[in-house]
């Protein structure tokens, strides 16, 4: 048995999910002649109550693309320093908009408003970088799958209403979010100017990420999105893909929640692990005693078949997804048990 908790994008597309890829209607998306992505934009558009959508093949482009509709050469955005715009998506911030980040130490990848507050520039003291947008990540990636609270998120849009900044929130784990936290994805969309919602983490899909925001807004993401090179034909097969999900995949989403939360509770147990990180969503974030010889670790996982990502500094993450099944689940446990309690 082979137990892959690299990610939440390792999953593949279930029998049912590629009947419904292989049945879709489909027509040129350059020409916005594809139907079945037409409904999908605006059917996402319609849940997070934003005028327009827009498919994107990734979750990065997606980012950066925003990113580039928002600022100017020479400004700078405002996110938390474990952002994935600012760690994993290339120096894209830097590469295509030709903007700084104005890093902040929050709690889990979270910043609060006053944090954003503290970190703007003076608008009229020309020697630093003007501060025009604000980023968040829902949930966060390195911050162990963390959740915002959205009374806070509430108190960030006030900040960024006061000093005329813009305000983008990486949604790549928005379903994760909402599932684990009582709020809608309307209450996002009230609060921000753009959102990026991916399709492959959480719910299954194998590839597509849309940007949600005002019609005004989507239709200058065109351009900026031929710019990138996303512009793609027939679509349709993948957007079905998120058609799919979208009714059939949020629901299971407690299964990832629930195991990731015993995931987190078995390695308490255990006599090699020093910390594991608050687990809320279907991310586990943990580190080994330091007096463990790093060989012991590696063997266990090279004899069981088992995958996981380290994320530096001594972190090592599950993810636990669509693919892991409940029997991968319990022989996980009983292997770390067996081996380690």
């Amino acid at each position: 048995m082979n137990i892959n908790l690299k990610s939440d994008t390792i999953t593949r597309p279930t029998p049912a999910m590629l009947e419904a890829m292989l049945s879709a209607k489909v027509g040129d998306d350059v020409y916005k002649e594809d139907p079945t992505a037409n409904k999908l934009e605006a059917s996402l558009a319609h849940l997070f109550g934003m005028e327009a959508g827009l498919f994107f093949p990734t979750g990065s482009m997606a980012n950066q693309a925003a990113i580039k509709l928002h600022t100017q050469p020479g400004e700078q955005l405002i996110c938390d320093h474990y952002a994935h715009v600012f760690n994993y998506e290339g120096g894209g911030v830097s590469f295509n908009s030709g903007v700084s980040c104005q890093l902040i130490k929050g709690d889990r990848g979270m910043i609060t408003a006053q944090q954003v507050a503290s970190a703007i520039n003076p608008p009229d003291f020309y020697h630093s970088p003007l501060t025009t947008l604000v980023c968040v990540e829902n949930t966060t990636n390195k911050g162990g799958g963390a959740c915002y609270d959205i009374t806070e998120l509430k108190r960030i849009q006030q900040v960024c209403k006061k000093h005329g900044l813009r305000y983008h929130l990486d949604g790549a784990r928005i379903w994760n979010a909402l599932e684990a936290t009582d709020t809608s994805p309307k209450q996002y969309g009230e609060l921000v100017d753009s959102i990026s919602v991916c399709l492959s983490k959480g719910l299954g899909c194998p590839v597509g990420s849309v940007l949600l925001g005002s019609r005004e807004f989507i239709d200058r993401a065109m351009r900026v999105r031929k710019v990138l090179g996303g512009g793609m034909r027939q679509i349709g097969y993948l957007a079905a893909a998120g058609l799919f999900a979208l009714e059939h995949h949020r629901e299971r989403l407690v299964d990832d929640h629930r195991r990731a939360k015993e995931l987190e509770a078995t390695l308490k147990k255990l006599s090699i692990i020093d910390h594991v990180a608050p687990v809320e969503t279907n991310i586990v974030i943990f580190t080994l005693v330091p007096s463990i010889e790093p060989e012991i670790w590696n063997a266990f996982l090279t004899k069981n078949n088992i995958s996981l990502s380290q994320m530096g500094e001594g972190k090592w993450r599950i993810v636990s997804h669509l693919d892991y099944t409940e029997a991968h689940h319990q022989k996980f446990l009983e292997m770390l048990l067996d081996s380690f309690a």
